[in-house]
């Protein structure tokens, strides 16, 4: 298994001053709002956003200001995200401990990503960063897009696999694309070599949001929420969308009336899960993963070998390897 240590280790210590200036950024002088920052922190996920905006940079050259700035700007729309996105699907858990919105409730869940994202916005102007709030502001505008698309196909249950990779494409890849555009634009690269690691960071993406949908079909996950999540939640994910244009019709009735109604019934989800492992809705996945992980590498092959480069490969690797 590969270690994220071991990915860190050309922007080790550009991470540990992030980590510090990242804390500095969402201090507050309200006792609640510093109370639940300080539980934020703690429990932080893996920062494999932030890795790959001090990678890009590093990619072209030493790490400035700007790149501190643009980590620290994801990291906090991105945390702001999941918190809202928490609510929204009415999810209890996050990283295998209490959400925000179990432990305080909807209202204040809601107030506290608003604090991070006017922190965003805030950090970006006091830095006049405006590139990169641009670019952050587009990824969140896509990441809304991309929910609400998911949220209208899902409730009449007529996702295509085209309709699949554009939520993804939005809700998921635009914000690891913007990393590694923000990444190339704070060590001023031209717009021709910034548009290539945009696209990059599309295509890791891509691949990242299909292994997570896969966590759903592999017994024993440890990714902090429970298996057969997607089924509950009505999201039809690429496994199942596969399946549904190959199975007979009593197949493709019956994986269509547990999504509607047997969402809550393990037997009928066990049961969906192997009409669509039988027909191959497993493998394909993997395969266009795969495909995503590998056009990401083209890309990386056509600049100069580094430290950071190296990295930038084990991470993609990672990705699609990860056990949570």
């Amino acid at each position: 298994m590969i270690d994220l240590k071991k990915i860190k280790v050309p922007i080790k210590n550009e991470m540990d001053l992030f980590e510090k200036k990242f804390k500095e950024s969402i201090s507050s002088d309200v006792a609640l709002i510093d109370k639940i920052m300080h539980y934020v922190i703690k429990r932080k996920g893996k920062q494999i956003r932030p890795i790959f905006v001090f990678l890009s940079a590093k990619l072209f050259g030493n790490i400035s200001n700007s790149c501190y700035t643009a980590a620290s700007l994801i990291e906090l729309l991105h945390t702001a995200t999941l918190i809202h996105d928490d609510v929204v699907d009415e999810s209890n858990l996050r990283r295998g401990v209490f959400s925000i919105n179990a432990v305080w409730k909807n209202k204040i869940a809601v107030l506290i990503g608003d604090f991070l994202l006017s922190k965003g916005l805030l950090l970006s102007v006091k830095n006049k960063e405006y590139k990169m709030l641009g670019i952050m502001s587009k990824a969140v505008e896509q990441m809304s897009e991309g929910e609400l698309l998911q949220m209208e196909k899902s409730r009449k249950l007529n996702i295509s696999e085209k309709d699949y990779y554009k939520i993804i494409r939005k809700k998921t890849a635009a914000l690891i694309s913007a990393c590694c555009e923000s990444g190339a634009v704070a060590s001023k690269q031209s717009d021709t070599v910034c548009e290539k690691m945009k696209l990059f960071g599309e295509y890791a993406g891509m691949a990242f949001q299909i292994k997570d949908d896969l966590f759903d079909y592999e017994s024993n996950t440890n990714i902090g929420k429970p298996k057969g999540i997607d089924i509950k939640d009505k999201k039809l994910t690429l496994p199942i969308i596969y399946s549904l244009n190959r199975v007979s019709y009593n197949h493709k009735k019956r994986i269509i009336n547990t999504i509607k109604k047997d969402y809550d019934n393990d037997e009928k989800i066990v049961e969906l899960y192997n009409i669509v492992k039988s027909c191959g809705g497993i493998e394909y996945s993997k395969k266009i993963m795969k495909e995503y992980h590998d056009k990401a590498i083209d890309i990386l092959n056509e600049f100069e070998d580094n430290k950071a480069k190296n990295s930038l490969i084990l991470l993609l690797k990672f990705i699609i390897n990860r056990q949570k």
